[in-house]
């Protein structure tokens, strides 16, 4: 089966407190909202300590056009994409030796938000020796769900060339699509969860020969679901002067009725139950959203302290996300026969799952 042999993360250059961006926000917001005060608890009560991201807080005081936005997206997203890779095929936690870049065979880009034709792919590939004859695939749109559906399709890719080794890079820069004058209340929530992060993942076949520098997972499973006619549960709104983001209340609540059943088929179909699981390797969407794993799947905080972790220091950073949490659990003392459940949720609405088998 398919194997993660390395991952890496990458922090942007600026990190804030809760507390400032809540006092950011109020002064921002404080006009607008009669009951500002009661709104900013969402702040105090998300379980969020600190955030990271690519401009610095003083940016968000000012207007910015879609234009600005996007050129800056492209010119951070390079840059930083560039530094996952190079850490990723050098990580000395998983790889006994440094993978070059020529010799991947196949890059997966994953991002949400911005947007560019050539893809962010090619553009970084240009300060990279890769190869001229690379399988690119980039992927647009699938928001906290693209990272886990990179890994998936990074599986697939290397099911049919068992020899392949493949790329999985996530580029999320959610603060370049803070709206300074909307003032609906999706907009005050997503000022209080999202942030930046970059992450990357190397996927690789069965006939490849790397020796890892400790156990690592296998992908020996994926699965997809969509929910028909519910493009209003989250995404974006694209307006003239960018992304507004679209979150429904109700996602808690979807998770609970809907994410179960899908679970419970894709485990029984390969032969395993919620009871075998040893690691939930779960996006960290939000506080109510852990809250809704562990209802739907009968866990304990401590199946998804990871992720609490991980949601504690960074916010949601969208796609990159899981490929965070899933670093923590490899970096652990995770044993050979050990099994682990991978879940994201994202827009379309849509889940994707993984079962993951530590060898």
């Amino acid at each position: 089966m398919p194997k993660i042999l390395s991952v890496s993360t990458y922090q942007p250059p600026y990190t804030f407190s809760q507390e400032k961006t809540a006092s950011l926000t109020r002064e921002l917001f404080k006009d607008t909202f009669e009951d500002i005060e009661r709104l900013l608890k969402v702040f105090q009560n998300g379980d969020i300590h600190t955030r990271h991201f690519c401009v610095p807080l003083e940016w968000f005081s000012q207007q910015h056009s879609f234009e600005e936005r996007n050129n800056l997206y492209i010119e951070l997203a390079t840059a930083y994409g560039i530094e996952a890779i190079k850490a990723c095929l050098s990580n000395k936690i998983y790889l006994s030796k440094e993978v070059h870049p020529s010799e991947v065979d196949g890059i997966i880009f994953i991002s949400s938000t911005g947007v560019s034709t050539p893809s962010m792919d090619a553009r970084i590939m240009n300060h990279l020796p890769f190869s001229e004859n690379i399988k690119r695939l980039p992927m647009w749109g699938l928001g906290c769900a693209g990272g886990a559906s990179g890994l998936s399709r990074a599986y697939d890719f290397c099911l049919a060339h068992p020899a392949a080794k493949v790329l999985v890079l996530c580029v999320e820069l959610c603060s370049l699509t803070f709206q300074h004058d909307d003032h609906s209340k999706s907009n005050l929530i997503g000022a209080s969860l999202f942030a930046d992060g970059i992450a990357c993942a190397l996927v690789a076949g069965d006939e490849v020969d790397l020796q890892p520098s400790k156990e690592i997972p296998s992908i020996t499973a994926t699965s997809s679901k969509w929910m028909p006619h519910s493009e209003e549960v989250m995404g974006w709104d694209v307006k003239n002067n960018g992304f507004h983001v679209i979150f429904s209340k109700d996602i808690p609540i979807i998770i609970s009725s809907w994410l179960g059943p899908f679970a419970e088929e894709f485990l029984l179909g390969n032969h395993k139950s919620i009871e075998n699981i040893t690691h939930f390797v779960a996006h960290p969407g939000g506080k109510k959203v852990l809250n809704a794993y562990e209802k739907t799947f009968k866990f304990d905080q401590k199946k998804t302290e990871v992720s609490r972790s991980i949601l504690k220091e960074n916010g949601n950073m969208s796609s990159p996300t899981i490929l965070y949490v899933l670093d923590q659990f490899m970096r652990g003392s995770c044993t050979k026969g050990e099994i682990g459940l991978m879940a994201a949720l994202g827009p379309g609405f849509s889940g994707e799952l993984l079962l993951l088998e530590w060898k």
